[in-house]
Formats: C-alpha cells, structure tokens, sequence
C-alpha cells in the first residue's frame, strides 16, 4: 500500500549520513475540524557536540497540534536518525526540529523538549514551543513556556 505522496512508508530505508530535513514527509490532517494532540516519543535519539565531536543522546519528545498536514513517522524516525553524525549544541538541536517541523506543517501548536542523558555531570533539558500567531495557541504557547518546569515534567 502507497499512500499518495509519502515515499519513505514501504519503502527500502535509506540512512542519512547526516541532518536531513529533506526527508520529512507530510500527509493531510484527516481531521482538521478537531483540535487534538500528537505526541512523539524518541528515546533514543544521538547527535555530537559540535566541539568535541562526543556522542550526546537524548530522549526527544515532540507534541504538537496539527493543522492541515501531519508528519509522517517512518519520514520523522529518518529525520531524528539524521542527526547522529550532525554537531550541533542540545538547545540547537531541539530549535531546529521545531523549525524544520513548522516548516513542514504549518501546526497551530508545536513544542520540542530534550532530555538529555548527562555528560561531565550535567544534564541539560531544553524546551522550545510555538503557537500559531493571533490565535489561542500563540497564548498556549505563552503558557506553556512561562509555566514550564522540567524538573517536575521530565523527572
């Protein structure tokens, strides 16, 4: 089965050597008269520290409200995976999957958190969110930002 525009899904994977926002694929919402949440969890997510050029892993967790077009998984699985040889700082790294991701929908509503596993004693959590401007998810986005609290969420 193809589903009309999606290329990845039953396909031969092929593995990016490195980032790749080339391979994130979307498909219609079938349900935009509804407003609901997609929760994507990664946890086992790499990437380097641009710096050091040291392995950094992290769990990744992408929740959004879609629009008129969804990311399609296997396409979001090929994305994250092309991160693994990329070096890019954790708070880079989480910005630039919700930015890559916007790109790609257009949701109301999207945040990207890291949990990243520590390294020289010191974990880092970096959260960013989106909300579509003049609507209630720009205010959502306000909220959830300024009420954030990893210690608590992500524990």
């Amino acid at each position: 089965m193809t589903i009309e525009g999606l290329s990845h899904l039953g396909a031969k994977t092929e593995y990016k050597d490195n980032y790749a926002p080339e391979v994130l694929e979307a498909f219609e919402n079938k349900h935009q008269d509804n407003d609901y949440w997609v929760t994507f969890n990664c946890p086992e997510f790499t990437s380097l520290c641009p710096i050091t050029g040291q392995p950094d892993f992290a769990t990744i967790h992408i929740n959004y409200i879609p629009d008129v077009k969804m990311v399609e998984s296997k396409s979001l699985k090929l994305y994250l995976f092309s991160f693994r040889n990329h070096g890019a700082f954790h708070e880079d790294c989480v910005n630039i999957m919700m930015k890559d991701l916007i790109k790609l929908m257009n949701p109301k509503y999207i945040e990207v958190v890291g949990i990243f596993t520590p390294r020289g004693g010191i974990s880092i959590y970096p959260f960013c969110n989106y909300g579509r401007p003049g609507t209630k998810f720009e205010r959502l986005a306000e909220e959830r930002l300024i009420n954030h609290n990893a210690q608590q969420i992500y524990k």
